[in-house]
């Protein structure tokens, strides 16, 4: 048992000795080449910083090092150069080494610059951006990583709004455009930058108007002409772009800003009706200028009335929350609840949320009851928000608020979404796989239905049916298109549907029994802003069409349900504008690559002239680091 004890002490000793020894022949290792070659220029460039300062003596014992160094390295001496290389180390432990004020100073500098330099390529070259939300879906994806270039149009100045150079002519209808939130009605529009600057948060959205464009919202759909009144229906409506429909507004009442015994509703924060409450508390409503005189009510804006708010319902429901008759009510495994044609003409108070009673829009409200056929439909065309399943709850994935989360049972946690019937699960870094038809996110009963079409979106129990009247409504939309019903970007019932036929032939007597002083408007197809004869109607897109402003531009995300837009925050200010997405390259799969939108031309004006300036820069940099280090260099 000794014996073997001190056998192994002997045994760590000679191994410990055999380190020491190693290392010792490490350090005793000629240094390569490379770092003798790097010691020299690091210690030449101390010494050209110092050299007036340092004595004489001093002088004369640096140079012939240096000297020596580099005869050596030109030569490709090794054991020389190391020798010369431990002498110029030692030298400049000796005389030349930083103190820590000048380590703080030149840390300092370095930064400044960095930063500069940084700040001067991220506004005006390229940048890197990562898209936070899911209102460009299914173009950009929530944790998608793009190259974003910053001169597809212009040259912009930085650290503020505005461009040196800006060509209107390089913006393009249906491509994208990353802008800047400063001096926009933008909620919660303030960040940092590299954690340090304030600045303002940057958006990209599909830029959907010019100055001058006069637009009117149908089917999904945008008709247009242009500020010479030529047609740009078809540029605004590609085929690359067949599955990205637009809505013309994000709530009925738009946005609301208090008023003198009433409010203003705002819609492309264009001031357009106020309502009021007179002492008796009876709503009153009117259309502001321009538009007063020219619409007969509010719901004629732009084509709201082609378009309807929506939640599903089941019978108990539609008896509890809507004043539909039990005996107008046809056997259905759902119904669609219809919120349409706001007006200002017929205001009432509404409901906020589970509170009290704040002045709105009147509404109409329609019932169209879905059978099996119909609600598969639904199913194969469903597009939900990404969204997070824990512990039986969902919610809204990047989504700040906590609490009434719904209930979604039988589902294994994780990270999930819908787009065009399909469900995906969602992995580390936004990788996406399709889920097996057999998983339980496709269990397919009404209960589910309903459950994905009203909390799709939102994911959050205040938009589920709780009251009549509700303002609070899931981010649903319907339209009509060529006589078609259309829901979540696809047909839900064509227009020869015998169920579409008798919900349009009630909506009529409905309209036609309903009292004057609360008409029911019905829910049909307006049509397209179109002549019989198939071509634009211009009279009628510039009385019912919204025109931009000069040096104003319309974004929309291509994702309207989940979008704050130009439908909320306004056009876009020209000088707001600092580029275009060029590229996905984070994550890969079918979107990888340059992204869905109009072909910005690679060479223009703006983008030569940067990449010039930049090779400038760089060649100079390169010519001057060449110049100072390259060997031989003059030492004294």
């Amino acid at each position: 048992m000794g014996f073997s004890c001190f056998k192994s002490y002997e045994q760590i000793f000679h191994t410990l000795k055999s380190f020491v020894e190693s290392d010792m022949l490490a350090s005793m290792k000629p240094y390569r080449l490379k770092k003798s070659l790097h010691l020299f220029r690091h210690v030449l460039k101390l010494y050209r910083r110092k050299r007036r300062k340092l004595p004489e003596e001093v002088r004369g014992e640096i140079v012939p090092v240096l000297n020596g160094l580099q005869d050596k390295l030109l030569e490709k001496d090794r054991e020389g150069a190391d020798d010369y290389a431990k002498k110029a180390e030692a030298l400049y432990t000796l005389h030349l080494k930083k103190t820590p004020f000048e380590k703080v100073r030149d840390f300092i500098v370095g930064l400044i610059f960095a930063l500069l330099v940084a700040v001067a390529i991220r506004t005006m070259w390229f940048e890197l951006y990562e898209i936070p939300t899911g209102s460009m879906r299914p173009t950009f994806q929530e944790g998608d990583r793009l190259v974003v270039s910053k001169t597809p149009f212009g040259i912009n100045i930085p650290l503020r709004r505005g461009h040196f150079e800006f060509d209107p002519n390089l913006a393009l209808r249906c491509g994208t455009m990353v802008f800047t939130g400063a001096g926009m009605d933008i909620a919660d529009v303030d960040t940092l930058y590299f954690y340090l600057f304030p600045g303002k948060k940057q958006f990209v959205k599909r830029l959907m108007g010019k100055p001058g464009d006069t637009l009117y919202f149908y089917g999904g759909q945008i008709y247009g002409v242009d500020a010479n009144g030529s047609d740009i229906t078809k540029e605004l409506n590609p085929e690359l772009l067949s599955k990205i429909d637009h809505v013309p507004y994000i709530h009925l009442n738009g946005k609301v800003v208090m008023a003198e015994r009433g409010v203003i509703l705002k819609q492309m924060n264009q001031e357009v009706a106020k309502l009021s409450v007179s002492p008796m508390n009876k709503v009153v409503g009117e259309l502001l200028s321009p538009y007063k005189g020219n619409f007969e009510d509010y719901y004629q804006l732009w084509g709201f009335e082609d378009y309807g708010m929506t939640r599903l319902l089941t019978k108990k429901e539609v008896l509890q929350f809507t004043d539909t008759p039990i005996k107008q009510l046809e056997d259905a495994s759902l119904y669609m609840e219809i919120i349409h044609h706001p007006s200002v003409k017929y205001p009432q108070l509404q409901r906020m949320g589970r509170g009290g009673l704040a002045p709105g829009v009147g509404t109409t409200s329609s019932i169209l009851p879905l059978h099996e056929a119909h609600l598969k439909t639904v199913m194969d065309n469903l597009y939900t928000a990404r969204f997070i399943v824990k512990g039986g709850k969902a919610s809204r994935y990047g989504s700040p608020y906590r609490g009434e989360e719904p209930e979604l049972r039988n589902v294994p946690d994780g990270t999930y979404e819908f787009y065009y019937g399909t469900a995906y699960q969602v992995h580390f870094g936004g990788i996406r796989k399709a889920l097996p038809k057999e998983h339980p996110l496709y269990t397919f009963t009404p209960q589910r239905v309903q459950f994905f079409y009203n909390l799709g979106i939102e994911f959050h129990n205040f938009f589920a049916p709780h009251v009549k009247g509700q303002h609070l409504f899931p981010s649903r939309y319907v339209y009509y298109r060529n006589g078609d019903l259309y829901a979540m970007g696809a047909p839900l019932m064509k227009k020869e549907d015998p169920t579409l036929l008798t919900f349009l032939h009630n909506e009529h007597l409905r309209q036609q029994n309903a009292p004057t002083y609360r008409p029911h408007f019905p829910f049909e197809d307006p049509g397209p802003p179109l002549t019989k004869e198939g071509k634009i109607d211009l009279p009628f897109i510039k009385k019912r069409g919204i025109t931009l402003p000069p040096k104003k531009y319309m974004a929309l995300g291509d994702n309207y349900a989940m979008s704050g837009d130009s439908r909320d925050f306004g056009f876009v200010p020209e000088g707001n504008i600092r580029g275009a997405p060029d590229f996905i390259f984070w994550p890969p799969g079918p979107r990888f690559g340059p992204p869905l939108q109009a072909h910005y031309p690679f060479f223009n004006l703006p983008r030569t002239l940067v990449w010039i300036l930049a090779a400038i820069g760089f060649g100079s940099y390169y010519l001057v680091h060449r110049k100072r280090y390259k060997l031989p260099q003059e030492i004294r």
